[in-house]
């Protein structure tokens, strides 16, 4: 039986529970790495790069000893005066993102795989105060093990490796910031919420727009009343951007010297190396990796008629698609997913339904006609017994349909409290513990585990059946083959703590 490693460390073995939930197909291997000592007599791991590729020993190091912060106050202490020590696993394409909007506190440490991606991000001119200074690993594991000094860590990573980081450095008592989706597997959403509070640690997944003046509007828009009675919401996408609904590639390439590729597989089984096939952008398509278009924008979208109506877990999902990737390996090009909530309070149940690869709902006859529904990137149409609401990927731009509708719309005043930012949230949380992020992981685990519902749905839509989902045992009542796909397996080394 496949189990979750306990916080005693590497080998313990133990059950990891969630109510009536039994979370155990999760497993450590060894992670034993060979230490050496640098001239300044600092042990590192041989994981850590050479200072030619962008690596800093510690020659610099004071040579008398100071008491650190986190042994003053606690793990997860950081003295509302002091700048966070913040490390970064990931500093490409969204990581890049990430690192710049917590710049104003101290970059201390990042880690990425690929030396090329790490050189590109430190030659830009707003790196210049971090550059020299920050520690660099390609190793997530010998960055944490040998960094105490980390305050928070930021995850930008395929999807895949998001749950194997988090669950390390909260038992560590770091404070997490993982972009979205949070996590690959529906166990993995349940754990990293579970493990958020056992560590009493910050959280906070990147949905950025959940942020932002949008999704306020939205909330209060519907809590005035204004749509009446909503039952019925569709969400929509132009993703995927990148290929799905291919067999696997054959052949492999020459892994180049300034990248490991084992460390990228991570926790997905082995395959070889192709340039360009994978790393760095076209993961989001292969099920090993990433979690398809409903993962990826999901978050985004799904998210602000989620969070405004209140919805919780689905208890019933279908869906339908064109052909997946030979072997179910990538995902479809296009589909249609069917969620359906329950009633709720005095909310009555709703039903939702995704569209994404260039389909969309039927166009509101009260829409103008010539007008764009959404954005270019997609949108959402919350449909009510009074008024029609419509808005655009992270929540912006909502509306009243027709604008005659809207321009009459006297609007509420501002009951709920506006954010400085998704990443200013996190960090202001972590200093003043009395602040809350709005995408924890209490949160971000429920809307996460929702998105990826419908990707089993969409694995199992072959046989023609809706799915019964009981989310307070997080299982499938009537198809038990569809509960296999709930969790994974991990490659030894790469497991959950």
């Amino acid at each position: 039986m496949a189990t979750v490693s306990g916080k005693q460390g590497v080998g313990q073995r133990g059950k990891i529970r969630r109510g009536e939930v039994s979370i155990q197909k999760h497993r450590w291997g060894n992670m034993m790495k060979k230490k050496t000592k640098n001239p300044s007599g600092k042990t590192v791991s041989k994981t850590e790069i050479g200072r030619r590729d962008f690596i800093k020993i510690a020659g610099g190091a004071s040579v008398f000893m100071i008491v650190p912060r986190h042994v003053l106050g606690g793990p997860a202490y950081v003295s509302p005066s002091d700048k966070l020590n913040i490390a970064a696993v990931g500093v490409n394409g969204k990581g890049k993102t990430d690192i710049r909007e917590v710049a104003h506190e101290n970059i201390y440490a990042l880690c990425d795989i690929d030396d090329h991606k790490m050189a590109a991000t430190l030659e830009e001119d707003w790196t210049a105060g971090f550059r020299d200074k920050a520690r660099k690993y390609r190793d997530y594991r010998a960055m944490l093990d040998n960094e105490p000094e980390i305050d928070a860590v930021l995850i930008s990573t395929p999807d895949h490796m998001h749950s194997p980081i988090a669950t390390h450095a909260m038992a560590m008592g770091k404070h997490v910031y993982v972009q979205k989706p949070l996590t690959h597997t529906v166990a993995e959403a349940r754990l990293l919420a579970m493990r958020a509070r056992e560590n009493n640690v910050v959280t906070q997944m990147g949905n950025q727009g959940h942020a932002e003046e949008g999704a306020r509007l939205i909330n209060e828009w519907v809590a005035d009343g204004l749509l009446g009675t909503v039952t019925e919401v569709h969400c929509w996408t132009n993703r995927p951007v990148w290929p799905q609904g291919i067999a696997r590639p054959a052949g492999s390439d020459p892994v180049p010297a300034t990248m490991d590729w084992d460390l990228w597989l991570g926790a997905a089984p082995h395959r070889p190396y192709l340039q360009g096939r994978y790393h760095a952008f076209n993961w989001r398509g292969w099920r090993d990796f990433g979690t398809g278009v409903v993962g990826d924008m999901g978050a985004h979208i799904i998210d602000h008629p989620y969070w405004a109506l209140d919805l919780d877990l689905p208890s019933r999902i279908s869906a339908s698609s064109t052909r997946w990737g030979r072997d179910f390996e990538s995902f479809p090009l296009a589909s249609k997913i069917h969620f359906e909530f329950p009633a709720k309070g005095r909310r009555p149940a709703v039903k939702m339904t995704w569209y994404d690869g260039g389909l969309l709902p039927e166009r509101p006859q009260m829409i103008e006609n010539g007008r764009q529904m959404g954005d270019n990137d997609g949108g959402v149409l919350i449909v009510g017994t009074r008024n029609t609401l419509m808005h655009g990927v992270y929540g912006r731009d909502p509306h009243l349909i027709p604008e005659t509708k809207n321009l009459e719309y006297q609007k509420p005043a501002p009951t709920m409290a506006r954010s400085p930012g998704i990443y200013q949230e996190w960090i202001d949380a972590i200093k003043d513990r009395s602040k809350v992020t709005t995408s924890s992981f209490e949160y971000a685990a429920r809307l996460t585990e929702t998105m990826l519902l419908g990707n089993i749905a969409l694995l199992r839509e072959g046989e023609r059946a809706v799915l019964e989902y009981d989310g307070a045992n997080m299982r499938f009542t009537n198809d038990e083959a569809a509960n296999a796909y709930l969790e994974k397996d991990y490659r030894p080394g790469f497991g959950l703590v």
